[in-house]
């Protein structure tokens, strides 16, 4: 049974939420903090129909992911029994959780609903999601944003060569060391090491100041630097504009926009030259395809956060598509880990976002 747009329609029965915490290849030591596991919440929505829709997020700590599914049981609750129809959901779990804020946990928990009712509709309709959205399953350029954290410049070197797996042609080197200097140093040693083709994004998780900013993306913009990624508080709009009209390199912000209103407001104060949404915090499928229409009318480009399986789906929907960033944080509990080809991310025409568990790594990993 279809509906009058020819979507499959679906009844939601009830929603599974299961909290893990999955070992890291490479160690992310960031200026803000040293993650050695990734918490993630696993989220199944279920149908009166008995087709699933499958998604998750990164819940930052342990903590982080029990409360996000919390919410969500409650969310999912609220709408139990109606027909899937996420645009809909949304505009109504937003007014009830309006006085609780939606924000963070909240955000991320209403992004991830979000997110597996998509899902859904795309296995019932037996199309990837992307198709559902107008776009066309295709390869997508990825960086590889695992590893590369604070380390001395040898070893920042051996990993960056390392991370080349699969071809890529761009990594994500994480800086906010103490001086200058030092991160001149480890970005000399990287840049030294790999081919000149092989692109390097810079990313200092907020750590500076504005005049620390200025300084040391000066000193960058001579060192074969592609971007600068949150190099002050993301917030900070009228003091990322300042950075971003000083400099030639390219200013990237986005993995905290809370919603798309977010990100026009960035591009409204001229706060950025690139955005890169975070599925988790944008408000999922039906957020981001907003989000992408705001970047498309500004011309900017727009690339993912994290959680690749799903930002795969949605930037090959993206009129700016840029860069997929590459993690493989669910390979130790993926049925059949993504692997990149050629330096992309491979896309096929498997039905929905192709996420699929492995229930005994998943038993393994999950969090009591």
């Amino acid at each position: 049974m279809h509906d009058a747009l020819g979507l499959p329609a679906l009844k939601l029965r009830g929603i599974s939420c299961i909290p893990v915490e999955v070992p890291l290849r490479y160690v992310l030591g960031t200026s803000a903090a040293t993650v050695r596991a990734a918490p993630l919440l696993l989220v199944e929505v279920l149908t009166e129909e008995g087709v699933s829709g499958r998604s998750y997020v990164f819940g930052y700590r342990r903590s982080g992911a029990k409360a996000i599914a919390l919410v969500l049981e409650e969310a999912a609750q609220i709408v139990q029994g109606e027909r899937i129809a996420p645009l809909a959901m949304a505009a109504t779990l937003e007014r009830r959780f309006a006085l609780l804020g939606v924000t963070g946990v909240a955000r991320m928990a209403l992004s991830a609903f979000d997110m597996a009712l998509w899902d859904a509709l795309a296995v019932a309709a037996g199309t990837p999601l992307t198709r559902l959205l107008g776009g066309t399953p295709r390869p997508l350029p990825a960086y590889n944003s695992c590893g590369l954290g604070l380390m001395k410049p040898q070893a920042a070197a051996d990993e960056a060569q390392a991370l080349l797996e699969g071809g890529l042609r761009a990594v994500k080197l994480r800086l906010g060391y103490p001086t200058l200097a030092e991160d001149l140093a480890v970005t000399r040693a990287v840049r030294g090491r790999l081919p000149d083709a092989v692109q390097i994004l810079v990313d200092y998780n907020q750590a500076l100041s504005r005049v620390d900013a200025l300084e040391r993306g000066r000193a960058l913009q001579f060192e074969g630097v592609a971007w600068l990624e949150e190099p002050i508080r993301h917030d900070d709009l009228p003091g990322n504009a300042e950075i971003a009209r000083a400099l030639d390199t390219p200013l990237q912000l986005g993995e905290n926009f809370d919603g798309p209103k977010d990100l026009l407001r960035a591009l409204q104060a001229g706060a950025c030259d690139l955005v890169m949404p975070d599925v988790a915090r944008i408000g999922g499928v039906s957020g981001w395809m907003q989000a992408a229409g705001v970047a498309q009318a500004h011309g900017i480009p727009m690339s993912s956060h994290l959680m690749p399986e799903v930002s795969a789906q949605l930037l090959a929907a993206t009129p700016t598509c840029h860069w997929l960033e590459y993690v493989d944080w669910t390979d130790a509990i993926a049925a059949q880990p993504v692997k990149i080809v050629d330096g992309c991310w491979p896309m096929n025409e498997q039905p929905g976002t192709g996420l699929a568990w492995d229930s005994a790594a998943v038993e393994r990993y999950r969090i009591a």
